[in-house]
């Protein structure tokens, strides 16, 4: 903007004062008032003419993004219509025309910062959107990484609005930026502990590894996840305390997560004794393999005789757990083990145990 290049505005001023005879800075005034009343009727006719045709445009989609952005931008359009209004009726002053250059610089700083708040409320929805359409509030997934992304986002747009500020005043940006780039390589060097959780959350919110309420195993550690910060995570252990592991550790080891455990896999070996009659032998499989059809949430692998021990004949058992629940699955574990036991007992099969048979030659 630049005051020196309007030629109405004195022009108005003339008009004003020969149709109504009034005083130099009196027909100023009201040429002054002419010109913001233009200016933002002008303004607000196109503001309120496209948002009727956005809001229109808007219902016919399936999101309310739009909407959203348009509620959030909505604001900071009226108050770019009054800010150029001002600008202009300022202009019909001619004691102005000695500050145009300041007033000029004073109304493009303005403007800047009005983009940049737009440009972080904009980005706001986005985030807020990221959010809810992944359903990540449902899941319960942590908000606090992604109240840091949304502070740095508006950080990095407010940096770029000094920076443009500053080349608006022909300011040497050579120095600036060097001392940037230097003085952010000595906090990173600094606080470098503290960055690598930092990017360690980034990098579990994004990549998404586990959600809080997830079964995880780390190390020789496991629990369930209860928080995840922007420094560290926190895992209720199976013993009850409480871990507290930092996210560059976290995110620099192996983690197993449960989550996705659809069902479990259960193998076991069963032995019977050696006097076992081979036709109750035979039987062992048709009984085991009843057994764990009958269980709702099992799933039958197979049942083999597999192996002459030292003291049993040995069968190998494998089914499924059709469930993640541990609970469930201990439950469903002593259920066949007690049916088991019980059909053996029926039908006179016995279980081996530890046993040393010597044999005497006299």
């Amino acid at each position: 903007m630049s005051l020196s290049n309007s030629t109405t505005t004195p022009n108005l001023a003339d008009l004003v004062r020969d149709a109504l005879k009034t005083s130099p800075l009196a027909s100023e005034i009201i040429a002054s008032i002419v010109i913001f009343l233009l200016v933002a009727v002008s303004g607000l006719l196109v503001y309120f003419i496209f948002g009727k045709y956005f809001s229109k445009w808007a219902t016919k989609t399936k999101t309310t993004l739009d909407d959203e952005i348009f509620r959030n931008v909505k604001t900071i359009a009226v108050m770019l219509i009054i800010v150029v209004g001002v600008y202009y009726a300022l202009s019909s002053f001619t004691f102005i025309q000695s500050f145009s250059e300041q007033l000029a610089a004073i109304f493009t700083v303005t403007e800047i910062l009005l983009a940049a708040f737009a440009i972080t409320r904009v980005a706001n929805v986005l985030a807020d959107w990221h959010l809810k359409k992944n359903g990540t509030r449902k899941n319960g997934r942590s908000n606090h990484i992604l109240f840091l992304l949304k502070k740095l986002v508006q950080l990095f747009v407010y940096v770029i609005a000094f920076l443009t500020i500053l080349y608006v005043f022909r300011v040497d940006l050579s120095g600036v930026v060097v001392g940037l780039g230097v003085g952010g390589i000595a906090i990173a060097f600094a606080v470098q502990n503290q960055l690598g959780d930092v990017l360690g959350a980034f990098s579990i919110y994004f990549d998404r590894p586990f959600e809080i309420g997830d079964f995880i195993v780390v190390g020789a550690h496991s629990g369930t996840v209860t928080n995840i910060g922007v420094k560290s995570t926190r895992i209720k252990l199976l013993q009850g305390e409480e871990l507290i592991i930092s996210n560059r550790e976290l995110t620099s080891t192996s983690v197993r997560n449960f989550r996705k455990l659809e069902k479990r896999r259960v193998t076991f070996t069963i032995g019977v004794t050696y006097s076992t009659p081979t036709a109750k032998l035979k039987k062992i499989r048709e009984i085991i393999a009843g057994i764990v059809k009958c269980v709702e949430l099992a799933e039958l692998d197979r049942v083999s005789f597999t192996e002459f021990g030292d003291y049993s004949l040995k069968f190998l058992v494998i089914y499924y757990v059709k469930v993640a629940d541990y609970g469930k699955y201990l439950d469903t574990q002593e259920t066949i083990n007690f049916a088991i036991k019980e059909v053996f007992e029926k039908e006179g099969i016995e279980i081996a145990f530890p046993t040393q048979t010597v044999y005497i030659n006299k």
